[in-house]
Formats: C-alpha cells, sequence, structure tokens
C-alpha cells in the first residue's frame, strides 16, 4: 500500500490534498485487502488513484471593461464502475488539479454509499465570481461550457453545483449545454425548480449532516434535543444544519466566512437565521455585520497564522464543520474535546486533518466522515437525476423523506462494515470499507479497462 503512496506522490508531487485523501482511505482498508487477496492482485488501488480521464482547458472570456481574461476549466472523471460520473463544480481562485483529484476521489466512495448508481468526478475553475457582474459570470460560463460540454452528458458526466456554483451559474451553464448538444436533459444538477430541479437541493447536504449525527446519537439511545452545537460556514451547507438542527431542538451557537468567525451563546434561532440568510444569499455580505444586528453575539477575526481556530474553542455537545477542507488540526480537535465535544459530523469535504481525526478516534468521540456525513447533497442530485429521467417533480415531503432513508442507509453500512472487518463504531474506516468493496466488486466485474 505504501508503494500506492509512494507512485502517486512521484507521479503527482504537488498534489497534497490528493495525497492525503488517499492515505486516509488506504490505511482504514488495510482488512479488506488482507481478506480479499483477489483485490491486490486485480492492482486494484493502482487502479482507483489513477482518474480515468482528466480534461483541462483555457477557458477565455471579456469582462465588462472590454478586456480579454484566461482561467483554468477543469474534470476531472475519477472512477465510473457503478454509474455516470457524478459529481460538483467548483469556481474558485483555490482550484487546482490536487484539489480536484481529492474531491473526485472521496467523490467516488461517497456516491458509492449513497444507494443509487453514481459513479465519482469533481471539476471546476479557478475563476473567481464573487464581486463579477451578472453578465462577466454569464460570458464566464458560456466559455467554460463551450468546452465541458463535449465531454459531458446524462448518461456519461452529469456535474452539479458547489462553492461558487449557485443557481445563476448552473443556469448560465445549462443554457449554454442546451444550446450546444441540442437537447434537454437532466445534465446538470442544481437547476431552479421551474425547469426541472429538485425541492431541498440547496439544504441537502446540511440536512444529511444532521440526519448522520442524530443517528449516531439514535445508535447511543441518545438525540440532539438540547444539545449545543459548534458550526462553521455561512454557506447552504452552514444554514441549513442550523435549519435542521432547530427543527431537531438542538441550539447553534457559532458560524463564519473566510474573515471571521460569529459565535452566540445565546443561540442562533429562526430570526437570527433568516437574517443571516438575507446577509449572505442576497446582499452577498460578511458575517461581521451580524454583530451590528445582534451586538450580544461576539465577532472575531480570523487569523490565517494562528495555530488554531478560536470557532472550536467553546463548551458544546456536537460540532458540524461546513465550510472546507482542513479546517480542524490536531489543536482544534483537542480544544473540542476539552469543551466536551463527543459528536462530529462533517458537512464539508475532508475537514479535520489526519492528526485531528486521530484525537477524535482516541477519544471515542462519535465522528461522521464527510464522505459519509455530507453524501446527502450528491444523494439529492442523484434523485434530481431520476426526476428529469422521469420527467416528473416530486414534493418536498418525498425528497426529504428519500433523503433520510438514504442517510439512514449510510449510517446502516458503515456501522456494518466496520464491525464485519473488525472496528466496531469506526464510522471513517466503515465509510471507506463500505464505498471501496462496492466499487471495486464492480471494477473486477468489468474487467481490467
Amino acid at each position: 500500500m505504501e508503494s500506492v503512496l509512494d507512485i502517486i506522490k512521484a507521479k503527482d508531487p504537488a498534489q497534497p490534498e490528493f495525497h492525503q485523501a488517499v492515505n486516509e482511505v488506504v490505511a482504514s482498508i488495510k482488512p479488506v485487502l488482507d481478506q480479499n487477496p483477489e483485490y491486490r492482485s486485480a492492482k486494484i488501488l493502482e487502479r482507483l488513484v489513477e482518474p480515468e480521464r482528466v480534461i483541462m482547458f483555457r477557458v477565455p472570456w471579456v469582462d465588462d471593461r472590454g478586456e480579454v481574461q484566461v482561467n483554468r476549466g477543469f474534470r476531472i472523471e475519477m472512477n465510473s464502475a457503478i454509474g455516470p460520473y457524478k459529481g460538483g463544480l467548483r469556481f474558485h481562485p483555490s482550484v487546482n488539479l490536487g484539489i480536484l483529484k481529492f474531491l473526485a476521489f472521496e467523490q467516488v466512495f461517497k456516491n458509492a454509499l449513497t444507494t443509487l448508481p453514481m459513479g465519482g468526478g469533481k471539476g471546476g475553475s479557478d475563476f473567481d465570481p464573487k464581486g463579477k457582474s451578472d453578465n462577466e459570470v454569464m460570458r464566464f460560463c458560456q466559455s467554460f461550457m463551450a468546452e465541458l460540454f463535449r465531454h459531458i452528458g446524462p448518461n456519461t458526466d452529469v456535474p452539479a453545483g458547489d462553492i461558487g456554483v449557485g443557481a445563476r451559474e448552473i443556469g448560465f451553464l445549462f443554457g449554454m449545454y442546451k444550446k450546444l448538444a441540442n437537447e434537454f436533459t437532466g445534465v446538470l444538477t442544481g437547476k431552479s425548480l421551474n425547469w426541472g430541479g429538485s425541492l431541498i437541493r440547496p439544504e441537502a447536504t446540511g440536512y444529511g449532516s444532521v440526519y448522520f449525527a442524530a443517528e449516531m446519537l439514535a445508535n447511543k439511545g441518545e438525540s440532539l434535543e438540547g444539545k449545543t452545537c459548534l458550526v462553521s460556514g455561512s454557506g447552504n451547507v452552514a444554514q441549513y444544519t442550523m435549519e435542521k438542527l432547530l427543527d431537531l431542538g438542538a441550539k447553534p451557537v457559532t458560524f463564519s466566512d473566510s474573515s471571521g468567525v460569529i459565535y452566540d451563546e445565546a443561540g442562533i434561532d429562526r430570526e437570527k437565521l433568516a437574517y443571516l440568510m438575507t446577509l449572505k444569499n442576497l446582499r452577498r455580505g460578511r458575517v461581521k455585520e451580524y454583530v451590528g444586528k445582534y451586538p450580544e453575539a461576539v465577532y472575531s477575526d480570523t487569523d490565517p497564522s494562528a495555530e488554531h481556530n478560536p470557532l472550536w474553542d467553546h463548551k458544546a455537545d456536537c460540532a458540524f464543520p461546513s465550510a472546507t477542507q482542513n479546517e480542524i488540526n490536531a489543536t482544534d480537535a483537542q480544544n473540542l474535546v476539552n469543551n466536551g465535544v463527543y459528536v462530529v459530523s462533517e458537512g464539508a469535504n475532508m475537514p479535520t486533518t489526519p492528526d485531528g481525526i486521530k484525537i477524535y478516534h482516541e477519544h471515542k468521540v462519535l465522528y461522521g466522515p464527510g464522505k459519509a456525513a455530507n453524501a446527502g447533497g450528491v444523494s439529492v442530485s442523484g434523485l434530481e437525476m431520476t426526476q428529469n429521467s422521469q420527467r416528473l417533480n416530486w414534493t418536498r415531503e418525498e425528497v426529504d423523506n428519500r433523503l433520510q432513508i438514504i442517510m439512514k442507509s449510510i449510517h446502516q453500512a458503515s456501522l456494518d462494515a466496520a464491525e464485519q472487518y473488525g472496528m466496531p463504531g469506526n464510522y471513517e474506516a466503515g465509510a471507506n470499507i463500505a464505498g471501496f468493496v462496492k466499487v471495486v466488486d464492480a471494477m473486477i466485474d468489468q474487467g481490467v479497462v
């Protein structure tokens, strides 16, 4: 297994996020490889870490001043053993090949866990939609899709939204796809409701993360009722995590953005959450403005050079990291434990560093890793594909009910796999193993391709 890590580090030395994601999976699946030697002889790991297809392309566009801008576009088609490639498009300055490969690799196992027939992929661009006019975003999206449309399709690759790609961007992307492909199919998910979108799509990742935490607690005879919860981020995932926590009787007390952290000891109730949603979704403001409206809350600037994040240093029962990768390091994880947190459910992708995860395991924290806990988003994306194929729209209740069923089945599959391979209660190992076994069995069935 070390040789697989050595291979990818030699081939792709400047992709630390990808190395980290592979290392996490490889460490979990050793018992599976020991019990199933046919996986080793079929060079499954070597095939899994190599994307089936990597597409990189130039995206030129003209800004409102008439100046030509050039960005880079990507689509990582990682694995299609159990279905069409499925995964989001991210528009953010941080986007590079290594980050997208890590996300695509995670997506393979996450999608396998959902019980839906979806492979794994990820894509995007280093374009930053923040501060751009609608016309600039449209021109960029059209240029981006002028290349991407050649590589996607309802039975090939079905992208979704991700950071920086919301309803506006999906609309512009789909419009261009429809024109170029001359067809109206469910090729992009995250569409507006009046032209093929699904109810609770923006809510799904946050809802799913809370449902997963609820299942972990229910397995111990507890519930979220009365629990104090730390939430990071302030986008869709964080907002709807807080909404569902309120639905289930819990009390969220934090949120954040790239500039700073809000701690509201009294709790973020529905009125405060509605204000936050208006602030972030409509006004595109910063969380600092929250204390102007609710002065009892405390705001702290984010210091990128600091050794820990103050958001994770408050008394609480549960933590829901919902911002970005590696936002909880070993110091943060220790602070969580010291402050009484015993449930961590990851709404973001890989938000905890390996050293942080080690601390969770040492202190028997109920830890729902991202590939299990945040699978609600891609699950509802998959349900949107189903609705598009049927040419039917489901009710909010039907979608939410199916999401709950999926999150329950992910929890059970992770629990069972961990038990089967001698690591009872280890959701990280269980999620990795359950997703891995499903994908690799399909790969072996399909031969060396």
